[in-house]
């Protein structure tokens, strides 16, 4: 049997722009990327906490150390600056793997510099 397991998240970074204009997807700080264990060009989805709104898109890395999280092309409809979101990759796993994996998970603060890094959340706390 195969399981499908979170892989990695941001937790509440803040949206810092949403471009339309754009071809699609969502850029990121490589910085939050790498601690997150998301890679570029990987399918993940988000779900913003100011409106409800709950969609999927590909990653394209930002500059590193920047702090950007910019929705671009349609998915820049689904959310506004300052909104902030949940951005998670997901992984297919074994029962066995599964049973031992931790998810890599990524607190951030306002301006999405690094507050926390862990591998395992329970209840809304880090470790």
């Amino acid at each position: 049997m195969i399981i499908h397991m979170l892989k990695g998240k941001i937790h509440r970074a803040v949206i810092t722009e949403a471009n339309l204009d754009y071809v699609g997807s969502i850029t990121i700080d490589e910085d939050l990327m790498e601690n997150s264990g998301i890679l570029e060009y990987e399918k993940v989805q988000i779900v913003d906490l100011n409106n409800g709104a709950r969609f999927e898109t590909y990653v394209i890395a930002g500059e590193r150390g920047s702090g950007v999280i910019c929705l671009n092309g349609a998915a820049a409809r689904c959310v506004q600056k300052g909104d902030k979101v949940i951005i998670m990759a997901y992984c297919q796993l074994n029962e066995v793997e599964a049973s031992a994996y931790k998810p890599k998970v990524v607190f951030v603060n306002e301006d999405n510099s690094i507050k926390e890094v862990g591998n395992y959340e329970k209840h809304g706390e880090i470790k």
